[in-house]
């Protein structure tokens, strides 16, 4: 069963429980989904599914941090759930002991001499661990390591 027929079945059970939060996640999820899909012109991997539902999470999760400035607990309150719906369809996420581990390889193989290496260092970490961890935060390590050299 794909990601996307998951979603779809989960839809339905939220649907037929009656449960009004969620069935609004699983919509808002769906169209998303059904929007990217007109977009590609053509049925979503199960890895697309999952890089869209990481953007969702992460809208989220700015809103959640716009909310906290303002001190508007109800609205975070829900944000929170949202972000607990959809986090359940994504891989777990890496802890910083293992992207560690996983930059300190790639400065291995690349053995960086400047920030001009940035570009080659993030391609590949990205294609090792892109569904698996924020892509900034790797970023932000991969700066900083850099920039100590």
């Amino acid at each position: 069963m794909t990601l996307m027929e998951i979603i779809k079945r989960d839809l339905t059970n939220a649907m037929k429980e009656q449960d009004k939060f969620s069935l609004g996640v699983y919509r808002m999820l769906k169209s998303a989904l059904q929007l990217e899909q007109i977009n590609a012109k053509h049925d979503l991997s199960d890895s697309e599914v999952i890089a869209i539902i990481k953007k969702q999470v992460k809208i989220r999760k700015d809103s959640l941090l716009e909310y906290q400035k303002y001190n508007r607990m109800d609205l975070m309150e829900n944000l929170e759930k949202e972000i607990a719906i959809m986090k359940k369809y994504l891989p777990e996420e890496l802890s910083e002991a293992e992207i560690d581990k996983e930059i300190l390889e790639v400065f291995q193989e690349v053995n960086p001499q400047s920030m001009k290496d940035m570009g080659s260092i993030m391609k590949i970490l990205t294609s090792r661990i892109a569904n698996r961890a924020d892509m900034s935060y790797v970023s932000s390590i991969v700066k900083s390591k850099l920039s100590g050299k």
